[in-house]
């Protein structure tokens, strides 16, 4: 019996991702290191997954769902560079200020992340087609937020949102080049 050329072809392949949806995740966010969301394509992505374009679409509908997955991707990494940085500064007011600064050093170090997360509608209601989990810089803010306005006083929720003012203030003036990338005006203006 001979055998046909095709299953040869295929069989010398033997290729396969085992977690494709990962793998276009992580050669996007690998793309996004080097330039903006707005220029990745979903074919590009496929092409050096090494799929076919077609292959995507099992796993997401449409570049806005592959937005939203880099996006939730992001904000992950978000969460655990700032609970490294708390864990690091022993917690407590440090701990808080640390987080303050790892939020802006993470959008220096990762601007294109950064804007998909927080300045494009890639987590928006009508693009996002996964739950979101940001709970951990969530968990992080409204913690030290709160623990703070136990000591203190004033309300959590304000204090919340005075620091990630803050820090998402400096952050986006420098990623624009409103004021120069300063991290030592960093230091000093998150404390």
């Amino acid at each position: 019996m001979t055998e046909n050329a095709n299953t040869v072809n295929i069989a010398q392949r033997g290729y396969h991702h085992g977690d494709l949806r990962a793998a276009l995740v992580a050669e996007g966010l690998r793309l996004l290191a080097l330039r903006d969301a707005e220029s990745l394509s979903l074919r590009e992505i496929a092409r050096n997954v090494g799929v076919s374009a077609t292959a995507v679409y099992r796993h997401f509908p449409d570049k806005g769902a592959l937005m939203a997955a880099l996006a939730v991707e992001g904000l992950k990494q978000l969460g655990t560079v700032q609970a490294a940085a708390s864990q690091a500064a022993g917690g407590g007011t440090p701990g808080f200020a640390a987080t303050g600064r790892a939020y802006v050093r993470f959008a220096l170090d990762n601007p294109a992340l950064f804007r998909l997360i927080f300045a494009s509608p890639a987590l928006g209601i009508d693009c996002a087609r996964e739950p979101i989990d940001t709970s951990l810089p969530g968990e992080l803010l409204l913690a030290n937020a709160v623990r703070l306005a136990a000591e203190d006083g004033g309300q959590a929720g304000v204090r919340a949102v005075r620091a990630w003012a803050l820090v998402h203030g400096l952050a986006m003036l420098m990623l624009e080049g409103q004021i120069p990338v300063d991290l030592d005006l960093v230091d000093r203006a998150i404390g």
